[in-house]
């Protein structure tokens, strides 16, 4: 079986640097804490809490902290939660994605000038929940056609658009499209990672030349979600899976070739393992 690895498969500069962070804070010997899981990985995170890291899910849970060092996600946070930091006098480290970091700045200055803030992304993903939080109004988001084709906001100044660095690409300037048709005036930030943008034409060109796609990631990770969506519409046989215990190698017995991408979250050892696998 010929088998065709992506070479942008696996962890992205932002994920490996606030793992990183986490590894070289478990040397301290202090109490670790992360904001949500450090990463949309199972096996990264639940090696993490095997050395002693806890997670917490919830503003409510850092508010009863009292001591310990809290480490930021890549994906970032709301203002408010930085806020919430010195008020408890809780040690911090900050490891949000450069990317991300960036787009905070650019919601928070635009907002400051009156302007109204899109973001096209998942409403429900952190990095979106974060971006949000530094807005200094309302800020709007909008993932799919039907809700970019039912905005209808009354902008007293200019519409500044940007968007989730993990997003499609090719869906957000069918988006932005859709939105620039309906007479505002808008500011359009195509803050997408470059990074995202690299690995998702590289797994669609790879998935149209090859016979099965396998995309390795975790189940809640959204840059995976989309590469698995990416693949599936050029290669049918497209397998979404975690772990190499995930996939059924039954069904590849037959195919000449087989690809193979992993979303940012994912360790460099899950993807060799899947690649030897599929080589032996």
């Amino acid at each position: 079986m010929e088998v065709k690895l992506a070479k942008s498969a696996g962890f992205c500069f932002g994920v490996k640097r606030a793992v990183d962070t986490v590894y070289e804070q478990v040397g301290t010997g202090k109490k670790i804490y992360t904001l949500g899981p450090i990463t949309h990985n199972e096996e990264v995170v639940r090696d993490l809490e095997e050395k002693g890291v806890q997670v917490l899910e919830s503003e409510e849970e850092l508010l009863n902290l009292q001591d310990g060092t809290v480490i930021i996600r890549s994906h970032g946070v709301a203002k408010h939660v930085y806020d919430t930091l010195k008020q408890q006098n809780l040690e911090h480290v900050d490891a949000t994605c450069p990317f991300v970091r960036k787009i905070h700045k650019i919601v928070e200055e635009e907002s400051s000038k009156g302007n109204t803030i899109l973001i096209i992304g998942n409403e429900t993903h952190p990095e979106v929940e974060g971006i949000r939080g530094w807005s200094k109004s309302e800020a709007y988001v909008v993932n799919t056609v039907e809700e970019a084709q039912n905005f209808d906001v009354f902008i007293e100044k200019k519409l500044c658009i940007v968007s989730q660095t993990t997003f499609n690409y090719n869906k957000f300037q069918e988006l932005v499209e859709i939105i620039s048709k309906k007479g505002y005036d808008i500011i359009v930030l195509n803050t997408i990672c470059n990074a995202t943008e690299v690995r998702q034409q590289e797994a669609r060109k790879i998935a149209k030349d090859v016979d099965a796609m396998i995309v390795i990631g975790g189940k809640h990770s959204s840059n995976t979600q989309k590469l698995f969506e990416i693949c599936k519409n050029e290669c049918e046989n497209t397998y979404y899976i975690q772990t190499l215990v995930d996939l059924d190698f039954d069904r590849l017995k037959t195919v000449g070739s087989v690809g193979i991408t992993a979303g940012a979250s994912t360790p460099k050892n899950i993807i060799e393992e899947v690649q030897f696998k599929c080589q032996n």
